[in-house]
């Protein structure tokens, strides 16, 4: 099985929350280190894991962020990595899987089921091959102790609970090298 490694400048996480019970705001992670051994034929041997940087949090409007990156939040100074590590993978159709493993955010670690979509592979002009992913899923934030909230006047609270996460992956493989011009891979050796 191929062992693949995440491109950075082409992935990244994306997260949606509720604001004040009315608004979407979304947010994305950059910096995301991961492997993953994949081969298409075979997707119930895969295997994944992805490193995210907290700090790179960013959701347009620097107040907000600083205080998604506090304690009250992520707490990025004392818990710098977000892990994801998969356990098992289900093929849920001809290019969907269904990746359960364990998620690490703020040192708690909880059971997370992301439904995954293999979008193809392609040789690049950089002497590799590439293959695209995206992965969506739904947790509540307070599992992992993310739990600052205030309630509204109205009714409701400030932040909503449940987190949509959405992740694209560029991963690649280095090429096989070329033979030497003039040399078949299968020729035996000059004597």
């Amino acid at each position: 099985m191929a062992r693949w490694s995440f491109n950075q400048a082409h992935t990244a996480a994306e997260f949606c929350v509720r604001h004040m019970m009315i608004t979407p705001v979304r947010g994305q992670f950059k910096n995301l280190g991961g492997t993953l051994d994949f081969d298409p034929a075979r997707p119930e041997e895969a295997w994944a894991e992805v490193s995210i940087e907290a700090a790179t949090l960013w959701s347009g409007e620097p107040e907000r962020d600083d205080h998604l990156r506090s304690p009250d939040f992520l707490d990025v100074a004392r818990y710098p990595m977000i892990h994801f590590r998969s356990t098992r993978v289900e093929p849920a159709g001809r290019t969907e899987y269904r990746v359960t493993g364990d998620l690490t955010i703020r040192g708690v670690t909880r059971p997370v089921t992301l439904d995954v979509r293999y979008l193809g592979q392609c040789r690049s002009p950089f002497d590799d091959t590439r293959a695209g992913f995206t992965a969506t899923a739904r947790l509540d934030r307070r599992d992992f102790g993310v739990s600052w909230n205030a309630d509204l006047r109205d009714h409701g609270v400030v932040v909503g609970n449940e987190v949509e996460i959405t992740i694209d992956v560029e991963a690649e493989i280095p090429d096989a090298p070329s033979p030497p011009e003039g040399e078949r891979p299968d020729a035996p050796p000059a004597s």
